[in-house]
This record gives C-alpha cells, structure tokens and sequence, in this order.
C-alpha cells in the first residue's frame, strides 16, 4: 500500500513539473513594439527595420520573445510611445528627434545644418564613438531605457513650398515651413529668411492643403507617402538635416533577458538599423522616390556654392542654440559630433 502511495505522489509531482514545464513553453516574453508608420516593410524604413527585428528574435530565441508590432499609431503618438516604453506598458520603439525632445533636449546636437557630406558618412557617425555616447547619454539620463542603434527614418531632408523653387539663400525669404517643436529647428528656417512654423504631424497635409503653411521639411520619401506632391509644386534637395530614429528598449525588459536573448536582441537590432538604411536608399531610387516626383514637382538640387552660404548661415545659430540652452554636457556631445562628422566626411569608402 505504502509502495502505490509512493508511486502516486511520484506520479502526481511527475504531472506537475510537466504541467509547468508546459506552460512555461506557452509564455513567451512579449515584446511589443509600436512605431508611427504604415504596417509594410516595402513602404517605409520604420516597418522594415521592425519587421526584420521581429523577425530574427523569434526565430532565433525559438519563441522564447514574441514580438508584437503596431505600426501607425495603433497605441498613442510617438512621444506617447516613449512615455509608454518608459512605463513598461510597451516594451519598444523607434522615436523621432522631435518625440524624444521633451523628454532629452541634447537630442537637438543632431541638427547642425548641413553637416553630412553624405548618407555613408551618417553611418560611420551614429555606428561609431559619438552613437555610443549618445545612446549612453540618453539612458544615463532617462534612467529607464535602453538605446539598441539609430535606424534610418527616410534619408536627407529636403523643402518643399508651393510658392516658387527654391534654389539659393534668397529665395527662402517669407516662406512660411512648418518644423517640428525642436527649437534649432525653428531657428534654422528663421536662420535662412524662412518663417517657421511648428505644427503637428497630422495636421501638415491639411496645412499645406489650406496654405496656413506655405512648406515643410522632410526626406523625400516622407514627401511621397504623405502624398506632398498634391498640395506642393516645388521641391529642393536640401539635405541640411539628417535626423534618426531612436531604437528604444525597455530597461526592465532588457534586464529581464538572459545574456543569451539579450545577444540576440542586440543583433537583431543592428540588423534593423541595417534594413532601414537599405530601405531608405531604395525608396529613394525608385518611383516612390525622385524619380515618381519628377513629373509632379520641380526639383532643385542646390550649387555647391548656395549649399555653402545656408551652412554659413545656419550652422552658427545652432552652435550658439547649444551652448546657451544644453549646458556642458550638451556643448561636449556637439564638439564630440563636429568631430566624427569631420572624420566620416573625410572617409573614403574601401581605402
């Protein structure tokens, strides 16, 4: 008797430990991820760099993280979306310059106008010692998040007006463009002779539809799916601005991982800087680029000569923006970006 009573505890705790082994199987950690772009990784850099992330962690963590991607909106704007990864109510997201402003204001050291040579160089910059700071500066001072890269969100930005081509200094003057709440970038448009405008993202089609604004700036593939090229006749290649995502990771959730996931994460998030780029450069390349607003705007690509009058005119008023409203570490982290930007434009590719 005692021996059947003994075989069916050891049968009981036999089912118990199966039983929780199984469902610890069932519960995954879930990660879920929420940017403010349409759910498709051919159409823009922010669902290309999510979907290849989603991708390779649930494949190589063998289920153990689900990711869980809302694009659009779905969960609230995009500085919603920082508060909310800060709260643990989502676990990722990919924000603005503009987004994570109010929340770190040195984010604006990235808007010396006119500073890149070209897209490799954003590159070696924001992979190189000034990323690393930036991301460890922006974790230091918010306490509560991780910083995994700085995705591409579409390339160079370029204005666009419905008044008249813009193609020198002058020809900025009275120009209404709207600009996000970022003060530096309020002083350059006002800089060049424009007025700036700071508006919303939802309300710029309507504000360009209106003529409340007269303008905005944007990569060019931005222009194309918000569908610019309705309401504006002109565009010019300015590339004055490149300004990243920020690929922002719950700090509770990341210490939650093993070293293991935490390996795979990290990876799968340089993989996601990586499809974004290789997105951004297509989208610029094809119909949904230059090529499919050729026939609907006039484009203008700047002189050397009239690029280097805006960057004469713009860079100073950002510089001076630095050092009287972010303090020291603002003035270190800019002199820390001036410097690699210096290197990366100087870089030749395979020497």
């Amino acid at each position: 008797m005692k021996t059947m009573k003994r075989f069916g505890a050891f049968a009981l705790a036999t089912a118990m430990l199966a039983s929780s082994t199984s469902l610890a199987y069932a519960e995954p950690k879930v990660l879920k991820f929420a940017h403010d772009n349409k759910e498709d990784p051919f159409d823009n850099p922010a669902h290309a760099c999510t979907a290849v992330f989603a991708n390779i962690v649930e494949a190589d963590t063998n289920g153990e993280i689900k990711v869980e991607v809302y694009p659009s909106n779905q969960l609230g704007s995009a500085a919603e979306h920082v508060q909310m990864v800060r709260d643990g109510l989502i676990q990722a997201t990919l924000t603005s310059t503009g987004a994570i402003a109010s929340y770190y204001p040195r984010i604006d050291v990235l808007n010396l106008a006119f500073a890149f040579d070209s897209n490799a160089s954003t590159y070696d910059v924001f992979d190189g010692p000034f990323g690393q700071k930036l991301a460890g500066d922006i974790e230091n001072t918010l306490g509560d998040v991780k910083v995994l890269g700085f995705p591409d969100t579409g390339g160079f930005f370029a204005v666009t007006n419905s008044k008249h081509p813009i193609a020198k200094l002058e020809d900025f003057k009275g120009i209404r463009v709207r600009t996000m709440s970022l003060p530096s970038h309020q002083k350059i448009m006002q800089a060049l002779g424009a007025e700036a405008y700071p508006m919303a993202w939802g309300e710029v089609y309507a504000g360009l539809q209106t003529g409340v604004i007269d303008g905005q700036m944007n990569p060019v593939p931005t222009v194309t799916f918000a569908k610019f090229n309705e309401v504006q006749g002109y565009l010019t290649l300015t590339n004055h601005l490149f300004s990243p995502y920020t690929f922002m990771l719950s700090k509770a959730f990341w210490d939650d991982l093993t070293a293991d996931q935490q390996k795979i994460v990290r990876y799968a998030a340089q993989s996601c800087v990586v499809a974004s780029r290789g997105v951004s450069r297509v989208i610029e390349a094809s119909d949904r680029g230059l090529k499919g607003l050729t026939d609907k705007m006039e484009i203008t690509a700047l002189s050397s000569t009239e690029r280097q009058k805006l960057k004469d005119v713009t860079q100073p008023v950002v510089v001076k923006h630095v050092q009287e409203s972010l303090g020291t570490e603002g003035v270190e982290l800019l002199e820390l970006f001036q410097t690699e930007v210096d290197k990366a434009n100087a870089h030749r590719y395979m020497e």
